[in-house]
């Protein structure tokens, strides 16, 4: 399991107590540093899989890793919270979902979803569509999500027309999904920050359980996902984070690669 790994993935993988930052290039391993740790928690450490969280950001990594961890570990080991903070974020919804008042089987809107939505409450205002585009609305809903700001909140630091247009229709497209019994991909990881906020014993039902967490790509995570993860790693505090500072690539949804460089104060 080790053999393959230079020297400096070695003591990455065999560090397995307590917070751990590992910068390093494009191209240097930084996702084999995940899986050949995940499975070395597993084979060398007996930690039993469902004790293991690993989160990475798309459908795509995530099936990668589970792919590497699977050649690692055997076909017969199964891992069921390796992947997207989305993905993840849904099954603690839907079996959380009394505690927030929402139904087990909400729909899930993607982007295009909301878009519709937006699109329509702004025809039903009168807004002009020549003058803002869904899109743009809706990213500015996705964004202020994604910094924690609620529909009370916008409103009361909007300016200008553009922010006091977008102010109303976020309340009508928040509105809109309640209505429909449906979150959309930023409500996801809201919504767990909220029942754990809300709710300290379901979170800590959560905190014992997951003994270690390992985050890949940590300098894309934004504030709502920084939120997720701490909240989670308080009780253990075995926290992996992987990440390059010089290729951060969603600062369009609010990551923050300042993040990733604090770790070392914070932890």
């Amino acid at each position: 399991m080790l053999a393959e790994l230079n020297p400096a993935q070695k003591e990455a993988v065999l560090s397995t107590e307590g917070p751990l930052l590992i910068l390093a290039g494009a191209g240097s391993g930084k996702t084999r540093v995940i899986a050949h740790r995940t499975a070395y928690l597993v084979k060398e450490k007996g930690v039993d899989p469902k004790n293991i969280l690993a989160v990475t950001f798309t459908n795509k990594a995530a099936g990668e890793m589970r792919e590497r961890v699977r050649k690692l570990t055997g076909s017969e080991v199964h891992f069921p919270w390796l992947g997207t903070f989305h993905a993840i974020s849904v099954r603690i919804l839907r079996q959380e979902a009394k505690y927030l008042g929402l139904s087990r089987n909400f729909t899930i809107y993607d982007e295009g979803d909301s878009e519709s939505v937006v699109n329509r409450e702004m025809r039903q205002l009168g807004v002009d569509t020549r003058q803002y585009s869904a899109a743009e609305i809706t990213a500015v809903i996705s964004r202020s999500k994604n910094d924690m700001l609620s529909v009370q909140d916008f409103s009361a630091a909007a300016v200008g027309p553009f922010q006091r247009t977008a102010a109303l229709l976020f309340s009508h497209y928040e509105n809109a999904l309640q209505k429909a019994y449906a979150l959309d991909f930023d409500d996801l990881l809201l919504r767990v920050v909220e029942l754990f906020r809300k709710h300290p014993d379901v979170l800590q039902r959560y905190q014992e359980q997951f003994q270690y967490i390992l985050i890949d790509e940590y300098q894309d995570i934004n504030k709502v996902q920084y939120l997720w993860t701490k909240l989670l790693a308080e009780r253990h505090r075995n926290l992996c984070v992987v990440g390059d500072d010089a290729q951060a690539i969603y600062g369009w949804r609010g990551a923050d690669f300042r993040t990733i460089l604090d770790f070392e104060r914070e932890n």
